[in-house]
């Protein structure tokens, strides 16, 4: 009973680190912030050769990562699990960050109906790509130490969330 609670508590605080993905849609007035994922540092054809806002998502994804590590206390012998959870958070995060900059390009002559489509799109993304999450990190949760487990339960536990106040506007 403890074990299940255990694993979905993980599932919980994977979806948790994934929701931070969302990228903020341009031309929204108080949108959430872009991709919020990362590790120390990214494999070179990971990140996008053009600059601005792309360059940008890449760098709060690898900061993102980063900290997670750290937070973590990542060993060496959970490196391998660790590589592939911060590589499915770079996936995930562009491919939100792909359909967002969609969405602006396209924001200009889109009818309501295509606003909608798209931010479905963006949302479907999210949900898949918390889907991926959960196996890896779920895979590095089971090889930690219970110390380990308590700091991730409580780094997950206390993310920062957007209060209703940022939500409208």
């Amino acid at each position: 009973m403890m074990t299940q609670i255990t694993h979905r508590n993980v599932a919980v605080a994977a979806a948790m680190v994934f929701g931070a993905v969302l990228v903020a849609l341009p031309g929204r007035p108080a949108a959430a912030e872009p991709v919020r994922l990362a590790q120390a540092s990214p494999p070179a054809s990971t990140a996008p050769a053009q600059p601005g806002a792309s360059r940008k998502a890449v760098d709060r994804v690898e900061a993102h990562i980063k900290q997670l590590h750290d937070q973590l206390k990542i060993t060496p012998a959970q490196e391998p699990s660790w590589q592939t959870v911060a590589q499915v958070m770079r996936e995930n995060a562009k491919r939100v960050s792909e359909l967002s900059e969609q969405r602006e390009k396209q924001e200009a002559t889109a009818t309501a109906i295509d606003d909608l489509k798209s931010y479905a799109a963006i949302a479907d993304a999210h949900a898949e790509g918390v889907r991926k999450l959960i196996p890896p990190f779920e895979a590095l949760y089971d090889s930690m130490s219970d110390a380990q487990k308590r700091i991730a339960d409580e780094v997950f536990r206390h993310r920062p969330r957007r209060s209703a106040s940022k939500k409208s506007g």
